[in-house]
Order: C-alpha cells, then structure tokens, then sequence
C-alpha cells in the first residue's frame, strides 16, 4: 500500500487500524513518512507509542521488526552474530578434505552466509512490499552505548561489519523509537528523529478509542470511565493509567456486565486499572465513591447543558 499523500489520509490510515490519533499526531506521522525521518515517540507507559508502528505496519501492509530494549543489550542481540557453531564445522570439513587456504576459509567462514542478522541488519534489506516498519521500543532503558551506535544507523541508514563492509539501505526503513522517559534520550539521537510527546487523550478521544477498542460496553458506562480515569490522572499516583489500562477496565466492567459503575464495582475491579497497592489502597472506599459522584454530577450537567 502507497505512503499517505497529506495529514488527513494519514490520520485516516491509521484509524483503519483502529487508532484514533489527534491531528497533531498524524501531522508526526505524516512528516516521518514522507520525509522518511526516524520519529521519536516519547510518553508515559500505556499511552499508544508502540501501536503506532504495529498499525503502521498493518495497514501500510509492511513487515514488522521489532528491537525490544534493556539494559545490557549489545550488537550480538540487535544487529549481528557470526554463527559460531557453523563456522567451526565449515573448518572441520575443510580439514578432513585437506584445505589449507587458511586465507580463503577465513573469507569464507565470514561471508553473508554464517551471519545471524538481528533487527537493525534485517531493517536495511530489500523487503516484499517495501521498506519495513522498524520498532525501536523503549529506548530508555538501554545504555548509553547502544544509544550511539544508533546514531550512525539512524543518520544514514547503514552498518558497518568489519569483515564484511558497510551495509546500505537501498531504501530506509520506516523507524519508529519509543521512550517512557526514565532517563533521558541524547540530544544528538533526537536530532535525527522526528519528536514527538505522546500525551493522555483527552475525555472526547479516550471515549472514541473505548467505541473502537471496547464496542460492547454500554455507552453511559464507558463516559462514566472515562470520566473516572481523566480523574485519576490529575490525582497524585505512583502510576497513573493509561489507555491500556482504561480498555482493559471496560472490558473487565462489561465482562461483569455493568451497566453503570458503582463504588462496590469499583472497589472490586481497581487491580485492572491501577497496578501498585498503594495507588489501589488511596483510591479504594471513599475516595473512589467521591470521585464518582464528581463524575456523576458532571455527566448530569452535560446532559442538561
């Protein structure tokens, strides 16, 4: 499927894939793709930064690579390896049929064919169906090192392997890196990307993305929610909620077959929506039954208004 020609197509491109993104968000997205810029999504855990590139990926009909990140993660895991086992039985051979061109088998035994190519590598090759999505997810919680030996991938879209040359993409992959901030991204790695902060959606889109991702939620249980949750998020929590979090809610509320919340409902439910006992013990009993009546009060006065 061919790129989108504006913003509009875009936004549309990736509610397709049941994505409901804000016009500045596709506008990110838009400029990324057309411009064929790395974009940078950084935001609180839960708010739809790596959905992004898995509905790119389905709807733009391209493969996805992802490279989940952690501390400790090294070229071996994210680029290449050399496939140890296979190049000591290629020597074993060469042995027992008597070859002693140390100079060719050792060209041999590092060609394409005993390389294990690991996300990044398989991100610069030629794919069916065009340049793949590429998942960078959770960039922050790799170290420091990784982060710069990104720069020379994400700048010009290449790899260097010392016995092989410099790998090149004939096209870039499209490259999406995401962050929940726990320490800060260089400014050098932000300078090739397109960024872009992923905030929590405001009432009228996290009620249109419950339409999408939880249809069969009755409607005046879903504003309730949502205004519970928007709630929430202005309180003093270890973890706020995120969209994940407000999805799964409804789906344990409709599984339940609630129609309407309820304190007790509530109470007995907090584990899908917050996920520290200390969040769920400040929230539990009469914290939970005022802010519903917060929630209730607005929702008649929207009614009336």
């Amino acid at each position: 499927m061919r790129l989108p020609d504006d913003i509009g197509a875009t936004k549309q491109l990736l509610q397709e894939g049941d994505y409901i993104a804000d016009r500045s968000l596709a506008t990110a997205v838009f400029l990324a793709l057309s411009l064929e810029r790395p974009l940078f999504l950084e935001g609180e855990a839960g708010v739809g930064k790596t959905m992004v590139a898995t509905v790119l990926a389905e709807t733009l009909g391209r493969r996805l690579l992802r490279l989940q990140c952690y501390e400790g993660l090294d070229v071996a895991s994210a680029v290449y390896e050399w496939n140890y086992s296979r190049q000591m039985i290629e020597i074993r051979l060469a042995e027992v049929a008597g070859d002693v061109d140390r100079e060719r088998l050792g060209k041999d035994i590092f060609s394409q064919e005993f390389l294990i190519e690991r996300p990044l590598l398989q991100a610069l090759e030629p794919h069916d169906g065009g340049p793949p999505v590429l998942l960078i997810d959770e960039l922050d919680r790799a170290d420091e090192p990784f982060e710069a030996y990104l720069l020379e991938v994400l700048a010009d879209f290449q790899i260097s392997i010392p016995e092989i040359g410099t790998i090149k993409a004939d096209r870039p992959p499209i490259v999406i890196i995401t962050s929940n901030r726990t320490r800060e991204i260089h400014d050098a790695l932000k300078r090739r990307c397109f960024y872009y902060w992923v905030d929590y959606p405001t009432a009228e889109r996290e009620l249109e993305i419950l339409r999408l991702k939880a249809p069969n939620a009755d409607i005046a249980l879903s504003r309730q929610v949502v205004g519970f949750i928007q709630k929430l998020r202005g309180m003093d929590l270890f973890k706020l909620p995120g969209i994940a979090e407000t999805i799964d809610w409804t789906n344990a509320l409709t599984q339940l077959d609630a129609l309407a919340l309820n304190p007790e409902t509530i109470n007995d439910t907090l584990g899908t929506l917050l996920k520290y006992q200390d969040d769920i013990a400040k929230i539990r009993g009469s914290e939970a039954a005022k802010i519903l009546d917060q929630v209730n009060m607005e929702l008649a006065a929207e009614r009336k208004g």
